[in-house]
């Protein structure tokens, strides 16, 4: 009997993740939708089973029994930063589904960030195959030499399996260039109803997410890029554009993430895009993720704004010039100050990454950071603490720190894996008094700008500005308790 039947999933559990579950903001596993569109083109029926708001590994078995696939593909979304961190929650969840599928006789194939930095592990928790960086063409041509009856697998370039009771690693397949030849992601396989669902619920509009690239080619010495790696391919515009015309009518959402390491680097691919979405009367809100550096142009943050970016997160990371440099970052922190304020002249939100904790951090680098965000007042801020991913420079100077645990829980944990000036417990404290400060401050200028405009009130600018009496004594609450980790070390 012909091998034709891919049931897909991925192991992104959402009820697992307890910051994102109660935040409420999903985005469909656009990697997995992007390999099971490719397969359906090649002639394989596929199906999803869709972890997001499943509330067990086990959920799966029921979709095993009835679709009964001839491959099971865990193809985790290498797109979402969720899952390059590589959560213990997550990881314990795709074991479980590799050991089901394997009861069930299917050829078990995994692909993902964690996977393909553990791939001896994956291999002993019930996989067949790892795949090993970007997956598309290895799990096409892996699958078609299954269906043949192929036993020899040495020559197919991005792949880990076991032979004989040995490990056996091939070399490594290029990522693909030409991201136009791939099909659009299958979609139709996603219930939208729970994310659509859950999206108008916690945040008031529906969003969904788009990758126009693949790859970062900048050298930051803390991220690992296990998937798609240091070269950056880009989709065409005219290709991007189709697909969201295709979502909003198909999805009628409310908003995109683009979710790029770097949105449109390629010279000259921002203006042409903003001009393509005026000529197709495209109006529609999105964010995307950039660097300070690359947002010092006016005439790139302008084209933004016109094409509809009303957020931008970078990687501000610090306000110490000395920490970014030791991270390999490539920016300055005038050029966070000079993309700041740019955006905020276009109406774009900035908003920051900010990394506490970094190899040889001092207090005076602390309050710099803490001096930068106060005085810039981003629009949102993301606070973690700097955590060691395999594969990245960061990682080689700390691992012989790091003991048995090597890899958060959830995305909230915030644990502290290496000896570092702080202790964990500093961090923890050191992230909440960050937060409160940061809204005191946020409220503090919504209370200076109802004064200078008293005819602009609103019940959410006034809510905003009245906020200021909760957060300022919460603040100092936050920072007295700082002050006694200080004085205990």
């Amino acid at each position: 009997m012909e091998q034709n039947n891919i049931l897909f999933t991925h192991s992104y559990f959402l009820r697992f993740d307890p910051k994102q579950w109660a935040w409420g903001q999903p985005y469909p596993p656009l990697g997995t939708l992007y390999a099971a569109a490719l397969m359906r083109q090649n002639g394989y029926e596929v199906s999803l089973f869709d972890t997001m708001f499943a509330t067990a590994p086990e959920e799966v078995e029921p979709e095993l029994e009835k679709h009964q696939p001839d491959f099971f593909v865990i193809y985790d979304d290498g797109f979402n930063y969720l899952t390059k961190m590589c959560l213990t929650n997550m990881r314990e969840a795709a074991f479980s589904m590799s050991w089901q599928a394997k009861a069930k006789n299917c050829k078990v194939i995994v692909c993902s960030s964690d996977s393909t930095d553990r791939y001896e592990k994956y291999l002993q928790e019930g996989a067949d195959f790892v795949i090993i960086g970007e997956g598309e063409q290895t799990l096409l041509e892996l699958v078609g030499e299954l269906r043949n009856g192929v036993t020899d697998y040495s020559a197919i370039r991005g792949l880990a399996y076991i032979k004989d009771g040995k490990v056996v690693k091939t070399l490594g397949r290029p990522v693909l260039k030409d991201l136009d030849s791939l099909p659009l992601p299958a979609w139709d396989l996603v219930n939208m109803q729970p994310y659509k669902e859950s999206w108008l619920k916690h945040a008031g509009y529906f969003s969904l997410n788009i990758g126009t690239t693949r790859g970062c080619p900048f050298k930051c010495n803390w991220c690992a890029k296990p998937i798609y790696g240091n070269r950056y391919n880009s989709r065409s515009p005219e290709n991007v554009v189709q697909e969201i015309k295709m979502l909003k009518q198909q999805f009628d959402m409310d908003h995109i993430w683009f979710c790029d390491d770097i949105f449109g680097l390629k010279p000259g691919w921002v203006e042409e895009f903003s001009a393509l979405m005026q000529t197709e009367n495209l109006k529609i809100r999105f964010k995307i993720q950039s660097r300070a550096d690359l947002l010092v142009e006016e005439d790139l943050v302008k084209a933004l704004a016109d094409s509809g970016c009303e957020n931008i997160w970078i990687g501000a990371e610090s306000g110490s010039q000395k920490i970014l440099d030791a991270m390999d970052k490539g920016t300055t922190v005038e050029q966070i100050h000079q993309s700041t304020r740019l955006m905020k002249k276009y109406g774009i939100r900035p908003s920051f990454f900010i990394q506490f904790g970094y190899l040889d951090e001092l207090k005076e680098d602390i309050e710099l950071t803490i001096k930068m965000i106060n005085e810039l007042l981003p629009y949102e801020i993301g606070i973690s603490v700097s955590y060691p991913l395999p594969g990245t420079g960061f990682y080689e100077k700390v691992k012989a720190d790091l003991k048995s645990k090597t890899n958060w829980t959830d995305s909230d944990e915030m644990a502290m894996m290496f000896t570092n000036t702080f202790p964990p417990s500093y961090y923890k404290q050191l992230y909440r008094y960050v937060h409160q400060n940061y809204r005191q401050h946020i409220a503090k200028n919504s209370l200076s700008e109802l004064v200078k405009k008293p005819l602009n009130v609103n019940f959410r600018n006034l809510k905003k500005a009245l906020s200021v009496f909760y957060y300022t004594p919460s603040a100092l609450i936050e920072k007295m308790k700082l002050k006694r980790l200080e004085k205990a070390l």
